[in-house]
């Protein structure tokens, strides 16, 4: 009980003294202040004049120029996005089209008979055997050659205005 009276007066003296430290001389705090609100108060600098907009009225149309704001289409030039490259949505999917093309590595080739298999392994290690004609990668690539050292693909891949473009893409050997 002793113990506990003892440390009860040292836990109050210590308090004391720390509320005692809140109670210093702030006489330079006040002196500070008080000096700060006896300078004389400056003049505040006016805005600056807001200068109205001009208006611009484009008048490229009327030159025949291109307009900047419609996007220059391979639809309008009459280029490959005409519109006849479109992906085969009735067209069910194969295994290897829903692995991403970079998640994907030939390992080799294998000959059987008048035919030639590209080796293709998955990211989860299982290894498929394709030919041309089958499908890989999300963007409806279609396996076009397969030699040695890659398979080559024609990707259909959306232009970003509403078309698509084919692409070339290959699977390399892996090292």
């Amino acid at each position: 009980m002793k113990a506990f009276l003892s440390r009860n007066l040292v836990v109050i003296l210590l308090v004391g003294f720390a509320l005692g430290a809140c109670g210093t001389d702030m006489d330079d705090l006040d002196r500070y202040i008080n000096e700060i609100k006896a300078r004389p108060g400056g003049r505040i600098e006016p805005l600056p004049e807001i200068t109205p907009y001009e208006v611009f009225i484009y008048s490229a149309d009327e030159q025949g120029l291109r307009s900047p704001f419609v996007p220059d289409s391979p639809l309008v030039n009459g280029g490959p996005g005409d519109g006849a490259t479109r992906p085969d949505l009735e067209r069910s999917r194969e295994f290897l089209e829903s692995f991403p093309l970079d998640t994907l590595r030939m390992v080799g080739t294998l000959v059987l008979g008048d035919t030639t298999y590209g080796l293709i392994q998955t990211s989860d290690g299982l290894i498929q055997r394709v030919v041309p004609g089958n499908y890989m990668g999300q963007n409806d690539g279609r396996i076009v050659a397969i030699n040695d050292s890659a398979i080559e693909l024609i990707e259909i891949i959306s232009d970003g205005i509403g078309g698509y473009l084919e692409r070339d893409a290959a699977v390399s050997l892996a090292d």
